[in-house]
C-alpha cells in the first residue's frame, strides 16, 4: 500500500540533501532517505514511497537511469519522481528526463516553496489519478455483477415460452409467432448481456484470443447464414461478393466471427425496412480487407471520429425498438486490434448509408488437414430419441429458474425436484438419490462448488452428475467448476436443448 505522504528524498550531498528533507518536513511530509541510485530503487521497492525526489547527479547510476527502473518495474510505476539537477540544465536535459518518465523537473537552486508547492501539486494529481482509477475498478466490477445477475432472469422467461411451446405444439400461427418473438427478443437480451461481460473483461485486461488458421470466407458465409433471418424480417436486401481464393488469417475464429456479426448486426438495425446491405471479402496486398455497406440512416460527420468510443451512439431511426448499449463499435475495435488489424467507418452524412472496412493481416495457409477454425453451426433443433425418465434435482436460489426447469424436465417425464439452498440440496440428495443434478454456482449458504464437493464425498451418491449452471460463462468458470467435481458447466439462460443434452449424457458410454 503506498504511504500517500511519504517521500523518497535521494542526493548523494549530505547538506543538499538535509536542507530538501527540512523543507519538505516542515510542510507536513514524512521524508526518508538514499544517497545513492541503488539505494533508492531498493527503498523506493520496500517502503512505497508516493513521491521520489531525485537528484540527477549520484555517484553509482544517473538519475536518469533510476527513473527510468522505477517506472519499468511493475512495483513502483506508480510513484511519482520529481528530477532535481544543479548541472543538466539545458532544455535537452528537461526533455531526456521526461522521456525517462519523470513526472516534473526543477533546477536548482529551488526556493523553499517552489519545492513545496510542486510536491503538493504532483501528489493532487495522484490522488485524482488513483481516485479514477478506483471508479474504474468499481465500474468493471458493476458491470461484471450487474451482467451476471441480468443472466438469471432470463434464464425462466426462456423455458417458460418452452414450456408453453411444447405444452400445445399446434398452437395458432399468431401464438406462435409470439412466442418466437419473446425468443428472439430474450436471444437480444443475451447479447447485450455478453457485450456488458466482454467490456468488462477487455477494462480488466482478463480477455485473450486462441489464435488458430481461420479462412474468412467460410467465416463470413457462416455469420451470414446467421444474419439471414434478421435481414428477411426487415426485408432487407443481403449481398455478397466473396473472394474466389481462400484468404487466411490467424485468428480466434469465434471472436472474428463476433466481430463481423456486430457489424452486420448494426447494419440491419439501422438500415429502415427494405433497405440494402453488401458484404465483400477481398484481397489486398499483405491483408484481408472485409467491407459492409448499408444505405440506412448514416452518420453525422461529427460523429465519425467517436463512433468507436465506449458507449459512443450515433444516430436513431423511428422504426428501431432499441438502439442497444453503445459498446458494440467499442468492442469491435478492441477485438480488431487485438487481432493486428484496423477498422475504420465512413459515411457520407446523416440519411447516405455507412461503410464499414475492416483489415486483417493474411497469414499462409494451415497445413493440408488441419482445420478452418470456423466454429461449427449449431446443428437444427430435432426431437432425440426417447430418453429413461431419470431422477433430476435442480438447484437453484431463483425459485421461478428452479420451477420452470423443472417444469420442462418434468414434461420430459423426468421425476425432478427442486432445491433453493446447498443445505437442502445435499440433504434432499441423500433422500431422493438423483441421476443427475443441475446445481447453481451462487446459491445463498455455500457456492455450488462447495455443494459439489461435498455430494462427491458421500458414498451415497456416487456414480451421479452433475452440471453446473451459472451466470458467469469465462474459460475460468468452466475450469474452476470442473476442477470442483462437476461433469459439465452451462452458462444461463440454459436453452431446453442443452437441458435435455445434458440428460442424454447419462446414457453416454
Amino acid at each position: 500500500m503506498m504511504a500517500h505522504d511519504l517521500i523518497l528524498n535521494v542526493d548523494d550531498t549530505e547538506a543538499a540533501r538535509y536542507a530538501k528533507s527540512r523543507i519538505l518536513q516542515r510542510a507536513g511530509f514524512q521524508v526518508i532517505e538514499a544517497a545513492s541510485g541503488g539505494e533508492a530503487l531498493a527503498k523506493a521497492a520496500s517502503e512505497n514511497p508516493a513521491l521520489v525526489l531525485l537528484d540527477t547527479k549520484l555517484p553509482d547510476l544517473s538519475g536518469f537511469d533510476v527513473c527510468r527502473r522505477l517506472k519499468q518495474n511493475p512495483h513502483t510505476a506508480m510513484v511519482l519522481v520529481l528530477q532535481t539537477s544543479a548541472s543538466y540544465v539545458a532544455s535537452p536535459d528537461r526533455v531526456r528526463a521526461l522521456d525517462s518518465g519523470a513526472d516534473n523537473y526543477l533546477i536548482e537552486p529551488i526556493e523553499p516553496e517552489e519545492l513545496v508547492a510542486n510536491v503538493r501539486a504532483l501528489l493532487r494529481l495522484a490522488k485524482a489519478e488513483r481516485e479514477l482509477r478506483e471508479v474504474n475498478r468499481l465500474k468493471d466490477e458493476f458491470l461484471a455483477i450487474l451482467a451476471h445477475e441480468l443472466r438469471n432472469p432470463l434464464g425462466p422467461i426462456r423455458n417458460a415460452v418452452e414450456l408453453l411451446r411444447n405444452l400445445d405444439p399446434y398452437a395458432p400461427q399468431p401464438q406462435e409467432s409470439a412466442r418466437q418473438m419473446i425468443i428472439r427478443q430474450t436471444d437480444h437480451m443475451v447479447r447485450l448481456v455478453d457485450d456488458l461481460l466482454d467490456v468488462s473483461r477487455i477494462s480488466q485486461g482478463k480477455i485473450a484470443l486462441r489464435v488458430a488458421p481461420v479462412e474468412l470466407g467460410e467465416l463470413l458465409r457462416s455469420v451470414l447464414d446467421t444474419a439471414a433471418d434478421t435481414a428477411a424480417r426487415r426485408r432487407h436486401t443481403l449481398s455478397a461478393q466473396l473472394a474466389d481464393t481462400p484468404l487466411w488469417v490467424a485468428g480466434d475464429a469465434v471472436r472474428l466471427a463476433q466481430i463481423t456479426g456486430n457489424l452486420l448486426n448494426n447494419a440491419c438495425k439501422f438500415t429502415p425496412l427494405g433497405g440494402a446491405i453488401d458484404v465483400s471479402l477481398a484481397r489486398d496486398g499483405g491483408e484481408a480487407l472485409i467491407r459492409i455497406s448499408d444505405n440506412g440512416i448514416g452518420i453525422p460527420p461529427g460523429q465519425i471520429d467517436s463512433i468507436f468510443t465506449l458507449f459512443a451512439q450515433a444516430g436513431h431511426s423511428a422504426d428501431r425498438v432499441q438502439d442497444g448499449l453503445g459498446i458494440g463499435l467499442s468492442l469491435v475495435k478492441t477485438l480488431v486490434d487485438l487481432h493486428g488489424g484496423s477498422v475504420a467507418a465512413r459515411s457520407d452524412g446523416t440519411g447516405h448509408g455507412s461503410t464499414f472496412e475492416i483489415r486483417l493481416p493474411l497469414s499462409a495457409a494451415p497445413e493440408c488437414g488441419a482445420g478452418s477454425g470456423v466454429p461449427p453451426a449449431a446443428p437444427a433443433a430435432e426431437p432425440g430419441p426417447a430418453v429413461a425418465p431419470r431422477r433430476v434435482l435442480v438447484v437453484d436460489d431463483s425459485v421461478d429458474s428452479a420451477d420452470m426447469v423443472a417444469s420442462l424436465l418434468g414434461y420430459c417425464g423426468h421425476d425432478v425436484r427442486t432445491a433453493h439452498t446447498g443445505g437442502d440440496a445435499v440433504r434432499l440428495a441423500l433422500a431422493f438419490r438423483p441421476q443427475l443434478v443441475f446445481l447453481d454456482i451462487g446459491l445463498p449458504d455455500m457456492p455450488g462448488t462447495e455443494v459439489a464437493s461435498a455430494m462427491r464425498k458421500l458414498p451415497e451418491l456416487a456414480g451421479i452428475r452433475l452440471v453446473a449452471l451459472s451466470g458467469y460463462g469465462q474459460e475460468r468458470d468452466r475450469n474452476d467448476a470442473l476442477a470442483a467435481g462437476f461433469d459439465q458447466h452451462l452458462t444461463k439462460p440454459a436453452t431446453f436443448e442443452a437441458l435435455e443434452a445434458a440428460v442424454r449424457e447419462l446414457d453416454a458410454p
